[in-house]
């Protein structure tokens, strides 16, 4: 499988578990369409958006699109982070990004984040909106990824859905709506529980880890009472369980 390496941005998790990594918390989540729409408004704002990666532009950037909701506005990304990460797929993959909008003027970026850039290859991108990002991370359905969890373990991810079952405040499911026999995605380790009630659609950084009771014990301070530890040990051993970093309601309604 052919990828390109981006830079994602990593740091400590809800405690102290070795894989535990995290996009920083976004201070502003919107739409590909707003950035687009309202770039004079949000240069300089940090920004979260949701999109396929569509394609390559140079060495360090890509195009993202979020076609299925909004008509498939276009945006350029470029990797200022300096860490890689896999993008295979391109035009399959779903990828969250986060960092500042501004209008790309190349001299002023190459200056800016120490990067070098092809002038022919961004001459079309000229003083349009770019975001500047400082995270880019895999964003599966929760059905993708408990249909192909292999795919996304020990890795950061960041993940939309609906809230549907909350079994404790740092315990409950992602719904799985699509047609092909998903199964919903526990949740567990959230940090702010302010935005987890039923039917919200939240969206939520975090890594993907096997259930296996005894390493989550080791790594994590759990607080569950009887009946919610006794639930997840019955329905869950060996199934992926997505260790939550940061949550917050999504973009979209």
């Amino acid at each position: 499988m052919i990828g390109l390496l981006f830079a994602i941005t990593m740091a400590s998790a809800c405690t102290t578990g070795p894989e535990s990594t995290t996009t920083p918390a976004e201070s502003s989540n919107v739409t590909s369409e707003e950035v687009v729409e309202e770039t004079e408004n949000l240069v300089g704002e940090s920004v979260s958006i949701r999109g396929e990666a569509q394609e390559i532009v140079g060495d360090a950037s890509f195009l993202i699109s979020d076609g299925q909701f909004f008509g498939g506005e276009e945006i350029l990304v470029i990797n200022a982070s300096g860490q890689p990460l896999a993008l295979p797929e391109i035009g399959e993959s779903q990828v969250q990004v986060t960092g500042s909008v501004q209008q790309f003027i190349l001299a002023e970026v190459e200056s800016a984040y120490d990067l070098t850039l092809d002038p022919e290859v961004y001459a079309d991108y000229e003083e349009q909106p770019a975001v500047i990002a400082q995270s880019i991370a895999l964003a599966p359905d929760p059905g993708d990824i408990t249909a192909n969890p292999e795919r996304y373990y020990n890795q950061v991810i960041a993940v939309e859905g609906e809230i549907e079952d909350v079994l404790a405040p740092d315990v409950f499911t992602l719904d799985e709506d699509e047609l092909f026999g998903g199964e919903d995605l526990l949740v567990i380790g959230t940090k702010d529980t302010a935005a987890v009630q039923n039917e919200a659609v939240v969206v939520i950084t975090g890594v993907l880890r096997p259930y296996i009771e005894a390493e989550f014990e080791r790594d994590y301070d759990l607080t569950w009472d009887l009946s919610v530890k006794e639930k997840i040990e019955g329905e869950y051993t060996e199934k992926p369980v997505f260790v939550a970093d940061d949550i917050y309601p999504s973009a979209v309604e």
